[in-house]
């Protein structure tokens, strides 16, 4: 069995003159949190409606779970669950009656797994009450119960979080780890940069239509602290400093000196042992924002 579950090949579309998604590759492995990373209007809905066979590609070709996938091939999404936007649920009746509804499309699928589903989107408490009354976090986590009811292997979800206050965000992104951790891919599409970063495994920053980057979250985000020192001689403690192995650059600032590509207990270790003790240390990681940013820009 292949490790990777979706792949896009120099996948493009153009509307006119407009090219919404513009040679992307893309290769989604089984059971990781993949983030597909931009701001609004950067081309990723239109790559989900590629990926769901709603959209015919200009170029390049969509692979799920090893069957290319298109507008009129799409037996590979037999095997994939989606929620884009708000779930549409039929308000006046309760949770687990929408659910049944659905059940019915679907071979297999009966009381038993409606009673898993509710219990893993943390529903079951309020699988009788209508749907009307719901919080919107409540109608996102029913939504996703929805797309799970046939046990797809890949889940897709677009802005699942748009609109819910932190506490439904919270729920949302526990459940989606709760995901990965039974099996299922998720590859999840956002343009929030903290959800992308606290929840998911890989990820590709998208900006007018192109991929910019690709890679782990911890990768792209550098791995090393940057540790600003605050001390009585900068230029003795950076001839130390640049005797330490793996320091990267250091700046002399005033009464402080800045290093990069070291740990913070290192540096402090290796001063120390010299005799130079800092009367103040700051250390700072490269957040997501910041990446995201010098990407897009």
């Amino acid at each position: 069995m292949s490790d990777v579950v979706l792949q896009t090949e120099g996948l493009s579309k153009h509307f006119g003159a407009v090219k919404a998604v513009e040679s992307l590759d893309l290769e989604v492995r089984r059971g990781e949190v993949y983030g597909f990373l931009g701001p609004n209007g950067s081309g990723k809905t239109t790559t989900i409606s590629m990926v769901l066979g709603l959209l015919h590609p200009s170029a390049g070709q969509v692979t799920v779970l090893g069957r290319i996938v298109t507008p009129t091939k799409t037996e590979a999404l037999a095997e994939v669950g989606s929620l884009v936007g708000v779930p549409g649920m039929v308000p006046h009746l309760s949770g687990r009656k929408n659910l049944e509804l659905l059940a019915a499309l679907h071979k297999d699928v009966g009381g038993e797994r409606i009673h898993e589903i509710l219990e893993l989107v943390d529903l079951t408490g309020a699988a009788d009450r209508k749907v009307k009354g719901y919080s919107l976090g409540m109608r996102q986590r029913l939504g996703l119960g929805a797309a799970l009811l046939h046990r797809p292997e890949l889940l897709i979800l677009d802005e699942p979080t748009n609109g819910l206050d932190p506490a439904g965000m919270r729920e949302i992104r526990e459940l989606l780890r709760r995901l990965a951790d039974q099996g299922i891919t998720v590859f999840l599409s956002s343009h929030l940069l903290h959800e992308i970063e606290q929840v998911c495994d890989r990820v590709t920053v998208l900006a007018k239509g192109r991929a910019v980057a690709t890679g782990r979250v911890e990768d792209l985000l550098g791995g090393s602290e940057v540790v600003r020192l605050r001390v009585r001689d900068t230029r003795k403690t950076a001839d130390a400093l640049a005797t330490l192995p793996s320091i990267g650059e250091i700046r002399p600032n005033g009464h402080w000196v800045e290093v990069e590509g070291a740990r913070s207990e290192d540096v402090i270790v290796h001063l120390v042992a010299r005799d130079l003790v800092p009367s103040e240390v700051i250390t700072s990681k490269a957040d997501l924002e910041s990446v995201f940013l010098t990407l897009t820009e």
